[in-house]
């Protein structure tokens, strides 16, 4: 396992690498819509530059009794996420969403 990743702690955000180029990622999620008592969350994505988001993508997360978490790949090496919830809530860092980056 490698254990390259980035991690939000205050928010209860973490990313992993799942491979040593780093194109395999977990997204592990136990922020304020867990918190809220979501029953399902979804990983909003973007990839490239942050302030155009291409190729966006939502994902069903899965329940796992550290939260949510989701396994994707990278197709551009910038990510930019936040999280919703099946009612509508939002959890996108006060506006300023999340990003990860390949090195």
């Amino acid at each position: 396992m490698y254990h390259h990743g980035w991690s939000d702690h205050q928010n209860g955000i973490h990313v992993k690498s799942l491979t040593p180029d780093g194109n395999d990622i977990s997204i592990n999620y136990n922020g304020l819509l867990n918190n809220a008592g979501a029953t399902q969350v979804f990983l909003h994505t973007g990839f490239g530059n942050p302030m155009h988001w291409n190729i966006v993508e939502d994902y069903r997360m899965q329940r796992t009794p550290e939260g949510w978490k989701k396994t994707l790949n990278m197709e551009d090496n910038q990510l930019t996420f936040c999280f919703r919830d099946s009612a509508g809530n939002w959890d996108n860092n006060n506006g300023y969403n999340w990003t990860y980056k390949t090195f």
